[in-house]
């Protein structure tokens, strides 16, 4: 059973209607001018919370006028939107990347677990506004957004079904696991410091023995400390 996650990228057809050099120079700024505010918002809203910051702050921060937001973003919940959707995107591509460079015959489960470890480490303030900020989501977004988070959890659930069926782990309710498993990794990065007195390869030793230990299964090989 293949559970890398990956999925199907559609693609554009023909050169029908192909922009203009002008389109593309116009489309490639406002993209630019959109990341940076996407940028200000995560800060802003990693530091206030999502209800404190106004449009005008994001736009005092990016150094444009209030009204120019929104030839980008219509709302603060658009803005909230694409941070969250951008965050679970940018989390699978990199969980497919890291799947496809593992051998066969790996411990698919010690490859997760280090993976999410080192991925959230790298991203605090993604983090935080991807789980603390959930709750500011309209239904529509959240239900866009939820949709990526149940691709990403089915690829733990699925490594945790195929060790049930090889006797590896002792668990009943593998979805159950996957959000307790998830939900400990992801609270790293909340007290985690690169100034304390253990590795980042340490501590992904010292959780996935803790992983193990709750399905049942060996401790890790602390060979797998580094990087």
């Amino acid at each position: 059973m293949d559970h890398s996650g990956k999925r199907q990228a559609g693609t554009l057809g023909g050169a029908a209607g192909k922009p203009s050099a002008s389109d593309d120079t116009r489309s490639t700024k406002g993209g630019q001018t959109a990341a940076r505010v996407c940028k200000a918002a995560l800060h802003l809203f990693a530091r206030h919370g999502y209800a404190a910051v106004s449009m005008r702050q994001i736009a005092s921060e990016v150094g444009v006028q209030p009204g120019a937001l929104y030839n980008h973003f219509a709302t603060k919940q658009d803005i909230l939107k694409a941070l969250m959707l951008e965050h679970m995107g940018a989390l699978l591509q990199a969980w497919e990347a890291c799947r496809g460079t593992v051998p066969e015959g790996t411990d698919l489960l010690e490859v997760f677990v280090r993976f999410h470890i080192r991925y959230h480490l790298s991203r605090s303030e993604e983090v935080f506004i991807s789980y603390m900020e959930l709750r500011n989501l309209e239904p529509e977004n959240f239900a866009a957004v939820e949709r990526l988070r149940q691709i990403y959890e089915a690829i733990l659930t699925g490594i945790l079904e195929d060790g049930m069926s090889q006797g590896r782990y002792r668990i009943e309710e593998p979805r159950v696991a996957t959000r307790a498993i998830i939900a400990m990794l992801t609270g790293i990065p909340a007290w985690y410091r690169e100034t304390g007195s253990l590795t980042a390869g340490r501590i992904e030793t010292i959780y996935l023995d803790m992983v193990r230990g709750s399905l049942g299964a060996a401790p890790a090989f602390t060979a797998g400390e580094s990087g």
